[in-house]
């Protein structure tokens, strides 16, 4: 927990935003540092001049196409969000970010993906002179039921889980399913909201999360209320007028599936030439569209996706109606950048690693290649946290570990007489083991060494067991501390994990307010100019 402080919210600071390292596969890490794969990525700009040319190039390339018009009603956009689409339009570009819809807003990655976007566009307007809109994709046809249903909160007793009470499903775009019964959910929010500040933010959490919407429709009307006031627009794409616009792309795509198919293959072999795995698995005989139709489950009928065959690819496309048709994860950035005047997308570890099999997608189709950036990363934390760390002089990788935390926290409760006496036993006993050995050697000796070795063995292990058990004894007793073990954990490494990765934003927006989100955004902004001088990690 070493990281360069880079802004602070709150009285006294008392929230931290520490800027991390992405992470993410072998394959992400070598790409961020450079080591690797750089063939596999379009080239990224790396200074204001080659964003200046790159930005009048995708501009150009629009020319003549008004997206805006066609796309409006999928934005829906207000206010400052509105405005600065409406100047990209008319002679500027845009930047993106995304994300599959997480339940009450899902992890924090999802606004630190939206803060890195917010600023990179402005550092990228600054630079260029050019209008830059950042635009939130809101992947709402996404049909991960178990990622969109579950979320986790901080609380003061360690990590709770709210989730969706379902049922579960399985090929149905987010925006189809209903989000049901959310109290429990609801409830688990509240608790690791504890006493809040700022009412306003649960308000907002409520008035979109209501049992009768879907939780795509939930998703994209939070994130609104949170970022459009920012200036970012959030797009909705599984609203009608979006498919309606990415139709005949999506047919092109289909008639061409099998060159796709082909070219994803040779890349994949590259990558695995080169000692990595493809970050997705390319599945034979299937094409990179998505077909929807209406099927009957239980006594509802719902719009059920599948992945079209390569080998009904080109009657797929001639027979499907207008709208039934949607883009995977390889294929998707393709279509941004074909249907949007997408400058660069803002990627997390993950998407930046599948970058590498998006190339030769494009290629196959003919068409722009997207360029990505690995986004700013960050973590948020409460300072009387890391008070209570220090005070029970733990550190990052005794709470990583799962019980490793506990036991040193029990060890340092024990009695001071009977840690002495203990380790004096120990070594005592080594020396003792020793001496019965060296007696004991030679062609006369009653017993062999490997005798005396298992004796070692045995007292040792007896040792130890009693050890347990003193521990045991301890954190039995001492429930204050271990219970201050599990919140500490629980906020600053849920399931081992970093907390942008795990934990809900929505607490600390209750705690600290919408500023919060803004002092991401400005604690974002060296990644963004680093990444417009080109002396961030790249590809």
């Amino acid at each position: 927990m070493d990281s360069p402080t880079y802004g602070t919210v709150g009285t006294d600071a008392a929230l931290q935003i520490r800027p991390v390292s992405l992470g993410g596969s072998r394959l992400s890490r070598a790409v961020q540092s450079g080591t690797a794969g750089r063939e596999w990525y379009a080239e990224r700009p790396t200074s204001a001049a080659q964003w200046s040319a790159h930005a009048r190039a995708v501009r150009e390339s629009l020319r003549g196409t008004d997206w805006l018009t066609a796309l409006a009603p999928a934005f829906a956009a207000t206010g400052l969000a509105a405005e600065r689409l409406a100047m990209a339009a008319a002679g500027g570009v845009v930047v993106t970010t995304g994300q599959q819809p997480g339940l009450f807003g899902g992890p924090t990655y999802t606004w630190s993906k939206a803060m890195s976007a917010l600023a990179f566009a402005n550092e990228l307007e600054q630079a260029t002179g050019m209008p830059v809109a950042p635009v939130f994709w809101a992947a709402t046809d996404d049909a991960d039921w178990m990622e969109a249903a579950v979320t986790y909160v901080a609380t003061a007793k360690g990590l709770l889980r709210a989730t969706l009470s379902g049922p579960a499903t399985e090929g149905v775009a987010m925006a189809d399913v209903a989000l049901g019964d959310l109290r429990q959910a609801r409830g688990a929010l509240a608790a690791g909201c504890g006493s809040t500040a700022h009412q306003s933010v649960l308000d907002t959490v409520d008035a979109a999360y209501v049992p009768h919407a879907t939780i795509g429709a939930a998703y994209v009307q939070l994130l609104r209320a949170m970022l459009e006031p920012m200036g970012i627009a959030v797009l909705d794409a599984a609203h009608p007028a979006f498919r309606q616009h990415a139709d005949s792309f999506l047919r092109q795509a289909l008639r061409a599936a099998p060159a796709v198919q082909e070219a994803l293959r040779i890349r994949v072999r590259e990558i695995q030439a080169a000692g990595f795995a493809p970050q997705v698995e390319v599945v034979d005989g299937l094409s990179l569209v998505f077909h929807s139709r209406l099927e009957s489950q239980g006594d509802e009928v719902n719009r059920v996706r599948e992945r079209v065959p390569v080998e009904s690819a080109v009657g797929v496309a001639r027979e499907a109606e207008a709208g039934s048709l949607g883009a995977n994860v390889l294929l998707r950035p393709v279509m941004e950048r074909a249907l949007l005047p997408t400058v660069c997308y803002l990627a997390g570890p993950g998407e930046y690693a599948y970058f590498a099999q998006v190339s030769p997608v494009a290629r196959a189709l003919q068409l722009a290649e997207p360029v990505a950036a690995p986004r700013w990363a960050c973590e948020l934390v409460e300072t009387d946290m890391l008070a209570r760390l220090e005070s029970l002089g733990l550190d990052d990788a005794s709470l990583r570990d799962p019980h490793a935390a506990e036991q040193q926290v029990a060890r340092g409760h024990l009695d001071e007489s009977v840690s002495d006496t203990m380790e004096r036993l120990r070594v005592t006993l080594d020396t003792q083991v020793r001496a019965l050995r060296e007696s004991l050697t030679g062609d006369g000796a009653p017993v062999a060494q490997e005798v005396v070795q298992g004796l070692a063995r045995d007292l040792g292990h007896r040792l130890d067991r009693f050890e347990r058990r003193l521990v045991a004894g301890v954190k039995r007793r001492e429930t204050v501390a271990l219970r201050d073990v599990a919140a500490l954990r629980a906020a600053l490494r849920p399931n081992g994990q970093s907390p942008e990765r795990v934990l809900n934003i929505v607490p600390l927006l209750a705690r600290y307010g919408p500023d919060l989100l803004t002092a991401m955004c400005t604690a974002a902004g060296p990644h963004a100019r680093a990444l417009v001088s080109g002396t961030a990690d790249r590809a």
